[in-house]
């Protein structure tokens, strides 16, 4: 796929998936039709040129295929003996995906909440509704999951055909219902946001754009359940986090890993709104479980982003907050997280020590973090080889080029 079309696919698949069903309601057809448009793309844009508003081109052939498939398929019911069937059929399922429109205006929202419908499983759920949202690859949401691929493409598979089969509406449900669904929203939002800012391929260190319309995502459903402390805590921690995007790369476009970056770049308005919500009565004394998870994090995240400085990093107190979120949540990622901490605060041959058991499968990340202490640790040799293990499963360009700098650094 040119690099162009990659980019305006990742950037707006959502959207565009949005902005289609909120008109034809056909999930079936919208996704073929995008699909049919971006094999278009890939055809005529080496040589006709890239046009100047992509998403509207690729919009605008997605919308002309369905039009040609609800025409072919009209024409086949007319034709057919059980065609009053099934355009009463048809037209019930249409009217059952119909949506008010009272509640909020929001039509990625909408797809999340389609696609969190308690019908289909938690994890189906998400993993469906970050295909739709960002069109991630499958792979890149295997990743997300730590599954491999073909068990991912099989799961969203058989969540689109739920959705499809059931007349899943393409709406936000009622009030009162919008509880039962926060705890999926939040974590498919948390997700999404992991996406963009931790990109696990393509060029950019962090895909801002995507990361933000997460941010914005979880920013309107807090709205929505402004008391509800699982939001709250994540509201917080994706700010804290996004605050620090225009640091995380040069102006070359190359990684800047967190110690070196310039702290004027931050966005001190989004850190203050973040640190003002962890302050919150809902988020005081003890919280449910979900919503711990995400204010331990946020904690971390405002452990960073309140230090005047990188040495002023209070790195045994985040050791701490994730011995708590290790209990709660005792993930992978949050494992290594902790060996980076525990790195910093007493060492790096102790920060290896707690890296010992830690797996991400598919992932250089636990190659990258060993490297780096291996380095820290005066064991050049060992680094040299655990960068190279690193760099061949690294997908990320920036991040692939900061590890072949590190490597290049060490010698070896």
């Amino acid at each position: 796929m040119p690099h162009d079309l990659d980019a305006v696919v990742r950037e707006e698949w959502g959207r565009l998936v949005a902005l289609l069903l909120a008109r034809f309601r056909r999930l079936d057809l919208v996704e073929d039709a995008l699909g049919d448009a971006v094999e278009a793309a890939a055809r005529q844009w080496p040589g006709d040129g890239v046009p100047e508003r992509p998403a509207a081109w690729l919009l605008t052939v997605a919308r002309r295929r369905i039009i040609d498939r609800l025409r072919a398929e009209a024409v086949a019911q007319r034709s057919h003996a059980l065609v009053a069937t099934d355009l009463d059929r048809g037209e019930q399922t249409v009217r059952a995906m119909a949506d008010p429109g009272d509640l909020v205006e929001d039509d990625l929202l909408r797809l999340v909440l389609m696609c969190t419908h308690p019908a289909l499983a938690d994890e189906s759920a998400s993993a469906l509704a970050l295909r739709l949202v960002l069109g991630l690859p499958t792979r890149d949401v295997a990743r997300l999951f730590l599954v491999t691929e073909p068990t991912m493409a099989a799961r969203i598979t058989r969540a689109k055909k739920k959705i499809v089969a059931a007349g899943i509406p393409f709406a936000v449900p009622r009030r009162d219902v919008l509880p039962g669904r926060m705890e999926a929203v939040a974590r498919t939002a948390y997700l999404a946001f992991t996406a963009g800012y931790a990109p696990g391929d393509g060029p950019d260190p962090v895909r801002v754009r995507l990361a933000g319309e997460a941010v914005r995502l979880v920013r309107t459903v807090h709205e929505l359940r402004p008391q509800d402390p699982t939001v709250t805590a994540l509201l917080a921690l994706v700010l804290l986090q996004h605050s620090r995007r225009d640091a995380r790369s040069d102006g070359e476009g190359r990684l800047v890993l967190l110690a070196d970056q310039d702290r004027d770049r931050w966005h001190h308005d989004e850190i203050d709104e973040g640190v003002s919500l962890l302050r919150s009565p809902e988020l005081t004394g003890v919280v449910p479980e979900p919503a711990a998870a995400y204010l331990l994090q946020a904690l971390v995240a405002a452990e960073h982003a309140t230090a005047p400085d990188p040495a002023s990093t209070r790195w045994s107190r985040i050791v701490g907050l994730y011995d708590r979120l290790l209990v709660i949540d005792p993930s992978p990622s949050a494992a290594l997280a902790r060996a980076v901490a525990v790195g910093e605060a007493h060492g790096p041959r102790a920060g290896l020590a707690e890296l010992a058991g830690v797996d991400l499968p598919g992932s250089h990340r636990v190659l990258a973090v060993r490297a780096e202490l291996l380095a820290r640790a005066g064991d050049a040799a060992a680094a040299a080889t655990a960068f190279d293990d690193a760099i061949a499963l690294c997908r990320n360009e920036a991040e692939r080029s900061h590890l072949v700098r590190r490597r290049e650094a060490i010698g070896g």
